[in-house]
């Protein structure tokens, strides 16, 4: 029987951990093994009256990776809010970026056993992760839900692909060259516990997209 046809784009979620503090504030980013929200203040929490300032650094480390992914950076960027309510979202909206992102129109080369391959980029930009629920047990069997703020803030920046990959070999093979790249940067660390998370994209012989967010492994992306 003939193989359907797949094509599976990705949108990869990649902390920057090699700042010392969040997108917009001065609080520490090294929130892993922390007390629960003590790495907080107005600002990450969106507290009536606190403003935004933009880290220098993660704007230098976004435009690196862009340059690294063969990128073209933009001129200008412009911030705006992602509205929607979720309870690891203190302030109801998320800071990212559409309109004017670091970087358009990339590409990535994967060796697929001697044959090369491009998968292009359609975007690299700037945004805040939110935070992180916590459950007692599993997620199924939890009697109730948790939030620690400490993560809510850390500069994320997220790549976007074209729908170019098209088998999960090829999926896993991609996250793994890109974060190859971004730790022969220095701007991230892939062992670290969620510092690269994954939303894909999936269409089988011509169907409807179907996207299956927050993937946190290359194990699970290839799943």
């Amino acid at each position: 029987m003939d193989m359907l046809e797949v094509k599976i784009g990705l949108e990869v979620h990649t902390q920057l951990t090699s700042l010392k503090t969040k997108l917009f504030c001065s609080c520490s980013s090294d929130y892993r093994g922390k007390e629960p929200n003590t790495h907080v203040c107005p600002v990450c929490l969106g507290l009536p009256g606190s403003l935004p300032v933009l880290n220098k650094k993660a704007v230098e480390y976004a435009v690196m990776a862009a340059l690294a992914l063969n990128c073209k950076v933009s001129e200008r960027m412009i911030f705006f809010r992602k509205n929607y309510y979720y309870p690891d979202m203190p302030k109801n909206f998320q800071i990212s970026q559409y309109d004017y992102p670091i970087g358009v129109n990339g590409k990535v080369l994967l060796n697929l056993g001697g044959v090369k391959k491009e998968v292009r980029i359609r975007r690299v930009h700037l945004e805040e992760d939110p935070g992180k629920l916590v459950y007692k047990g599993s997620i199924l069997e939890s009697p109730y839900t948790l939030v620690d703020y400490n993560r809510a803030g850390v500069a994320l920046v997220e790549i976007v692909t074209e729908p170019d990959l098209e088998s999960p070999r090829e999926a896993r093979l991609f996250l793994q060259q890109l974060r190859s790249i971004l730790e022969h940067l220095g701007v991230f660390d892939g062992s670290l516990e969620g510092a690269m998370r994954c939303d894909a994209n999936i269409s089988v012989a011509g169907g409807a997209r179907i996207e299956v967010k927050n993937i946190s492994s290359f194990k699970e992306v290839e799943k």
